[in-house]
């Protein structure tokens, strides 16, 4: 089976993406991304390192539960700058995030979060991997910015992924 389809989730994610991209639920567009699933992890099979292993992916729910509420909280908060403060009086700022994550899927997954998130942005990753440097909209305590990221996203993803 696993030679059949060597990445059964991404197989599945393509295909629901594909048949909401066309917003079509007739048999021919289930049908099409069916094997459109099938046909991309195959032929791209050979270009991927290793899978990575999700530890435990019941707590991918959880953070994504997080994410969705951080993200609605923040948009109030970015609108809130963008149309009651002048841009001279916000205080913008760049702080790196130093990482206990070590599995490029985690810390890929910690960056495009952070840059999901309205009012930061994943700016730059160290050579060694080993920090972030992520711009910062609005932040009078830089170190606990730094605490609430390691603390909101990165122990998690630690958990999910390490």
């Amino acid at each position: 089976m696993a030679r059949l389809f060597p990445q059964p989730i991404l197989s599945i994610v393509i295909a629901l993406v594909w048949i909401l991209l066309v917003n079509d639920l007739s048999a021919g567009a289930v049908a099409l991304g069916i094997i459109i699933g099938w046909a991309i992890p195959m032929l791209t099979g050979r270009y991927w390192p290793e899978r990575p292993r999700i530890r435990r992916p019941m707590a991918v729910l959880g953070y994504f539960g997080i994410v969705l509420k951080d993200i609605a909280i923040s948009n109030v908060q970015v609108a809130y700058l963008v149309l009651f403060r002048r841009g001279d009086t916000l205080r913008s700022q760049y702080v790196t995030v130093p990482l206990d994550l070590t599995t490029a899927e985690a810390i890929t997954a910690l960056a495009g979060t952070i840059t999901l998130t309205p009012g930061t942005v994943s700016a730059d990753l160290s050579a060694d991997g080993r920090s972030l440097l992520v711009h910062c909209l609005e932040t009078a305590d830089p170190a606990a910015t730094v605490a609430q990221i390691k603390e909101r996203y990165e122990r998690r993803l630690k958990e999910i992924f390490e």
